[in-house]
């Protein structure tokens, strides 16, 4: 994201233009008390900005799910919530008062999953980048896997999409085919079809091309990782090549 977002979280523009909770928590961080402005004439607020306030908000709830925030999840947050060194200390300030507002996880998750109803694959990258930093640690722990559980439930994801992204991060002996969203009953055929799909749709490029902040591009980046890391160890389980089939016509 532009340094100029980050410059601008010390007024109160974003947090009209966002409103509801999320808008209410920019309008603390500038110093004003806010309200929410549906029907404002400011227009729909850009998904950048939704997008990258609600990550750090729903991180923000989940460190505050199990009391405890280790060196390595702050560190993969910072790897996914990108901020010009002059502008952390806004970032900091916006994480800490999103751990302690009153306002519930649920209200946060509600207005991402209201601004994003009609771009799922959003809400599955908001879902993924928390997946990052809950695992950051090595573990993803009892009560983070209830928070996630329940941020996707709002979100309206699916129980196998929710056991799919999960197994990116969790490490199963399944992992390499529940990440891929496969089944070991699929032919060859079907595979190398299904991972070149999964690879067109996911490409980070495909974030950019879509005006698309730098920290759903750094979501997507670890998940075609892992999706590249299953493909290969099912492909040399079935001692595959590393060809993929011809592109089919449109």
């Amino acid at each position: 994201m532009a340094s100029t977002f980050w410059g601008a979280l010390g007024g109160g523009g974003l947090g009209l233009m966002l409103g509801g909770p999320l808008g209410a928590l920019l309008g603390a961080l500038a110093g004003h008390v806010l309200v929410d402005r549906e029907g404002a004439p400011f227009g729909p607020a850009p998904r950048q900005l939704v997008f990258t306030t609600g990550l750090v908000a729903l991180a923000a709830k989940m460190a505050r799910s199990d009391g405890v925030v280790t060196s390595d999840e702050v560190s993969a947050f910072r790897r996914i919530v990108e901020v010009p060194p002059d502008q952390q200390h806004r970032i900091e300030k916006l994480f800490d008062l999103a751990k302690r507002t009153s306002a519930g996880f649920e209200a946060y998750a509600e207005q991402v999953a209201g601004a994003f109803r009609d771009e799922p694959a959003l809400l599955e990258d908001v879902l993924d980048g928390l997946f990052l930093i809950a695992a950051a640690d090595g573990a993803i722990h009892e009560a983070e896997h209830a928070y996630l559980r329940s941020v996707a439930a709002i979100f309206a994801i699916a129980e196998k999409d929710f056991a799919r992204i999960e197994a990116r991060h969790a490490r199963r002996p399944d992992d390499p085919y529940l990440v891929l969203g496969a089944h070991r009953e699929m032919d060859d055929t079907e595979l190398k079809r299904l991972y070149r799909r999964l690879v067109a749709d996911t490409h980070p490029d495909r974030e950019i091309a879509r005006g698309l902040p730098e920290e759903a591009v750094a979501i997507a980046t670890k998940r075609l990782s892992a999706i590249n890391a299953a493909w290969d160890l099912i492909r040399k389980e079935r001692g595959l090549s590393q060809s993929l089939p011809a592109p089919e016509p449109a």
